[in-house]
């Protein structure tokens, strides 16, 4: 009887622990007392909180379950911090000192938060740490001094990209041997390079954009002999560029656009068989483009933009057979394309704006090999030459073309119908007549379309309120490579750069032509439009009540033009405008009052002296809407206009009852003062 009950008693023993060890060799297992304070303070540190980790609960499983917490994978109960990646989590706060005490920590990733503050100088005594990442957060003042890699020798990847951290870059970088990815770019860090940042034998990437960093880039950087990417652009370096590439076996892409370098292309650079991305736009470059493209054979994105080379477009290039993205724009080039260009096959990306080409006819006919071709900018070229109307030019897979600022001649070409893919058009300041084609409405991915400063006459195709991509919104973009640009003519004709498509608002632009007929009230239609600008033409009859339906709108410019009648009020409900011109044309009755119209200054509605704020119609006499100097002065003046009649009605009542006899008035000149 004894024995049956021992044997039951350890039976039940058996089965309450055969329940039990399986929580106690889980991963859900409460964690080091340690790292569980060192979390502690971390959370205490933030402003905001993180919902997902359970502080109070009595069944809570631990912090090694937390979110965001990984433990490591050694057996037993005393499980430690390995990892804490809490990135995108919308933190808000500083981090504290604390975290120093989570010894056994690998990975620390806090990246795209909103965590500010200046580091805590015990950050770098994590002996076991590999990672750290604050990336595009807010953290600010100096990373030097922290003793960086003295603790923390097994570091293998720093970003500190986009915060605001100022002062030099760190000159205790030489303890850190491990270091493969190292990313400062995008603070507001100045001073030169220190020396022993070229130590860093195995660093693989640096990045160090758009900074402040100046000085000369020194020889020494070629004893990063296993760096594959090299990043400096947007800073201040000037000099030469070092001729050290042959050691930089392994280099795939180099970066120093917009910076003030000088002097020719080193010979060590133009012969890089590993280079895939060499982008050197923005700079004061100089000299022949001479690169050897027999030995570039991996050359894929070329940017030598706006530097001052000088010479023809080499015929060289075409031995650079992987080329996709080609940026010559802004150079002193001269001279037409080389012919050989037509087997790029694989070029997408071209900028030739502003080199002073000449013939555009040959240029189009050999481009047109190129089938791959997406974007094409020839602004500032073929200075007064006819516009090519040649139907056998066909170019597929075009989606961007400015031929912008060339004083061409002639009608818009036919052959251009046949690029259906076009998203991006800017013919803008050219001699271009005749009318603007109908079938401009048929492109269904259109979004920004410039004809603006040419003389097009007739009346808009009643098409182009009919285009898919302002209607739906429904366009996917393609943007360039980092060594491309898009430049247009800009207002006024100045040359303007810009790095992505989607910089760019849905536009129609027809200004300054000499266009005429009514506004069509299909334009309400364009929900995606948010810039139109039809000033300077011979626009005659009503604002269309309907324009209203183009909720996306921002500016709407109708000024000198011939337009009459009411502005409509329900413009009132376009949220977004925010610039709106109806200035010299024929309207009258009252401004719409209320939402944005309450921010337009006078000269939004001048030189529409049947315009008013008060209450009144466009059948009853008007008063006349004044520019601010001139309302200023008839408000001043009014008081003293009346006195002065009174006292000379007075004067003539007293003359005519004592007999005497007025004076005969003297002959003045009177000028006419015009404003405009």
């Amino acid at each position: 009887m004894f024995l049956r009950g021992f044997c039951l008693f350890f039976v039940l023993m058996a089965l309450s622990l055969s329940f039990e060890l399986p929580n106690l060799n889980s991963e859900t297992l409460t964690c080091n007392p340690d790292d569980l304070r060192a979390l502690t303070g971390f959370s205490n540190c933030l402003e905001s909180t993180i919902l997902e980790w359970n502080w109070n609960s009595t069944d809570s499983p631990g912090c090694c379950a937390w979110t965001g917490v990984t433990c490591d994978n050694s057996t037993g109960f005393d499980r430690r911090v390995a990892g804490l990646e809490l990135g995108s989590k919308r933190l808000v706060g500083k981090i504290c000192g604390s975290l120093a005490e989570l010894n056994q920590l690998r990975v620390l990733n806090f990246s795209h938060n909103f965590l500010g503050g200046s580091l805590p100088d015990n950050l770098f005594n994590l002996q076991n740490i590999e990672i750290i990442d604050i990336s595009n957060n807010a953290f600010v003042g100096s990373i030097n001094n922290k003793g960086m890699c003295t603790i923390s020798t097994k570091i293998r990847v720093l970003n500190f990209s986009n915060n605001y951290f100022s002062g030099e870059v760190p000159k205790d970088l030489a303890n850190c041997t491990s270091l493969q990815h190292l990313s400062f770019d995008e603070n507001i860090l100045s001073g030169s390079l220190p020396e022993s940042l070229f130590q860093l034998k195995n660093l693989s990437e640096l990045n160090l954009q758009v900074n402040n960093i100046s000085g000369s880039l020194s020889n020494g950087i070629g004893n990063l002999s296993n760096l594959v990417k090299l990043d400096i652009s947007f800073n201040l370096f000037s000099g030469v560029l070092p001729d050290i590439f042959t050691r930089l076996a392994r280099l795939e892409q180099f970066s120093a656009s917009s910076n003030l370098f000088i002097g020719h292309l080193p010979t060590s650079l133009v012969n890089s068989p590993s280079l895939q991305m060499l982008n050197l736009n923005k700079n004061s470059l100089s000299g022949p483009i001479n690169l050897n493209c027999s030995a570039m054979k991996n050359l894929v994105s070329l940017g030598l933009g706006s530097n001052l080379f000088h010479g023809p477009i080499p015929n060289s290039l075409f031995f650079c057979r992987g080329l996709k993205t080609l940026n010559l724009g802004r150079n002193n080039l001269s001279g037409e394309l080389p012919h050989n260009f037509k087997n790029l096959k694989s070029l997408t990306q071209l900028s030739l704006s502003n080199t002073s080409l000449s013939n555009i006819l040959s240029t189009l006919r050999i481009l047109q090999h190129c089938r791959n071709l997406s974007m094409l900018g020839l602004t500032r070229n073929f200075h007064d030459e006819q516009i090519p109307n040649d139907v056998s030019l066909e170019f597929k897979n075009l989606n961007s073309l400015i031929l912008a600022n060339c004083q061409l001649r002639g009608p818009i070409p036919e052959w251009l119908s046949r690029c259906h893919k076009l998203q991006f058009l800017d013919l803008s300041w050219n001699h271009l007549g005749g009318n603007i084609p109908s079938w401009f409405g048929k492109f269904e991915s259109l979004f920004y379309l410039d004809l603006s400063n040419n003389s097009l006459k007739g009346e808009i195709p009643k098409s182009l309120t009919e285009l898919r991509s302002l209607i739906s919104g429904k366009v996917t973009i393609e943007e360039p490579l980092s060594s491309f640009e898009l430049n247009t003519a800009g207002q006024g004709g100045p040359s303007l750069s810009y790095r992505q498509i989607s910089s760019f608002r849905p536009t129609i632009d027809l200004s300054y032509n000499i266009l005429q007929g009514p506004i069509w009230p299909g334009f309400g239609n364009l929900k995606r439009l948010h810039v139109l600008n039809l000033k300077e033409n011979k626009f005659s009859g009503p604002i269309p009540n309907d324009l209203s339906g183009m909720t996306g709108l921002e500016k709407l410019d109708l000024s000198h033009n011939k337009l009459s009648g009411e502005i409509p009020h329900s413009l009132i409900n376009l949220s977004f405008l925010s610039n709106f011109n109806v200035s010299y044309n024929q309207l009258c009755g009252k401004i719409p009052r209320g939402s944005q119209f309450d921010t337009f200054l006078n000269t939004s509605f001048e030189g529409n002296n049947g315009l008013c704020y008060a209450q009144c119609t466009c059948q009853s006499e008007q008063i006349p809407i004044l520019s601010p100097r001139k309302r200023k002065r008839t408000i001043i003046g009014l008081p003293f206009k009346i006195g002065a009649a009174t006292g000379f009605v007075l004067t003539v009542i007293c003359c005519f009852i004592s007999g005497w006899a007025l004076p005969k008035p003297h002959k003045r000149k009177y000028i006419r003062f015009v404003t405009s």
